[in-house]
């Protein structure tokens, strides 16, 4: 799997799971989505990514067109 697609696997997973321990346990964690939603953003305009980052130090391959 390439880096790409682990950056957006690890997005989707962090936005699902705050969304349902905002249901389940406090609205507070709403806090938590916006935080990515924002870091996905940013990421779109600087290509700045910690997580892709960290994923090329550990020697994932990016994705090939």
């Amino acid at each position: 799997m390439c880096r790409e697609n682990i950056v957006r696997m690890f997005a989707g997973f962090f936005i699902l799971a705050s969304l349902a321990l905002a249901h389940y346990y406090s609205p507070l964690f709403l806090y938590f989505t916006a935080f990515v939603g924002l870091n996905l953003l940013q990421s779109s305009f600087t290509h700045f990514c910690p997580l892709e980052i960290i994923l090329k130090k550990l020697g994932f391959e990016g994705c090939k067109n």
